[in-house]
């Protein structure tokens, strides 16, 4: 539905990160387009300014999920494709 889909790596969890709502995400790897399965790092800044990098999984897995996202989800994605063939 037009939502990036990721995983946390190795056991780690929102629990495990002390995530409370209040800090500053950034995802690193996504600048020049993403892949299926692609490795990502997400950047927590938090409220007194410390910073910690997390290894993230891009759970879009097919080449056709990544234009799904792309084009804002499967409903837009059909869509267009039922347009550009009228």
């Amino acid at each position: 539905m037009g939502v990036l889909p990721l995983q946390f790596k190795d056991n780690t969890s929102v629990q495990s990160l002390n995530i409370d709502g209040s800090e500053t995400i950034d995802l690193l790897g996504i600048e020049k387009g993403i892949t299926p399965m692609q490795d990502m790092t997400m950047v927590i800044t938090r409220k007194d300014g410390k910073r910690e990098e997390v290894p993230l999984r891009l759970r879009i897995d097919t080449p056709i999920e990544v234009d799904y996202y792309q084009h804002g989800g499967i409903l837009p994605y059909v869509l267009r494709e039922l347009l550009a063939a009228a």
